[in-house]
């Protein structure tokens, strides 16, 4: 069940949207007034409880802080490494809870828990970064494709003269942001 739970936490962790639609200055400082707030209501929630209970309450709370705190970030500041530092806060907030929980346990079977928390963690915090590198790779692909084709176009312009050669000139690096 927990196994199931760390799964669940992870995979949550992986399915973060990349569209923010950025906001202004006032709006994120009134959101992050909102999270400030909600990490204080949860917290107080917390209070009651006692032992592991109270633990895994409270680590659950600052890790929605801190993944709230990163989403607003990111909503802020829409860049591709706003938006990996929200994959990665999940990952630890996840692995934080799902690490809380294995305290319930004793022996080699919390051992065998932390371990798998762990594993979760370092594979979502892997797949951010994979992620984050795909994204590059295809943004030079993209960059070498439009060098290669500005060149090719203006290999072209080469055969023409005067007005009309400067014409295709001036249209191929329009075309390819030269």
């Amino acid at each position: 069940m927990k196994n199931t739970i760390l799964v669940a936490a992870i995979a949550s962790a992986l399915t973060l949207g990349t569209a923010y639609a950025q906001i202004s200055k006032d709006e994120y400082k009134s959101r992050k007034d909102g999270i400030d707030a909600s990490y204080k209501a949860a917290k107080d929630q917390c209070k009651p409880l006692s032992g592991n209970a109270k633990d895994i309450c409270q680590a659950e709370a600052k890790g929605q802080q801190d993944v709230a705190q990163k989403e607003l970030e990111a909503a802020y500041k829409p860049t591709d490494r706003n938006r990996y530092d929200v994959r990665v806060a999940k990952a630890e907030a996840a692995y934080k809870v799902a690490k809380e929980k294995c305290d319930d346990l004793a022996g080699n079977a919390k051992d065998v828990c932390v371990k798998q928390a762990k594993a979760g963690e370092a594979k979502a915090k892997a797949d951010a970064k994979a992620s984050k590198q795909v994204k590059e790779a295809v943004a030079d692909a993209a960059d070498a494709k439009r060098d290669a084709d500005y060149q090719v176009a203006k290999e072209k312009c080469e055969a023409l003269a005067g007005q009309a050669k400067d014409n295709c000139v001036a249209e191929a690096k329009a075309r390819f942001g030269k």
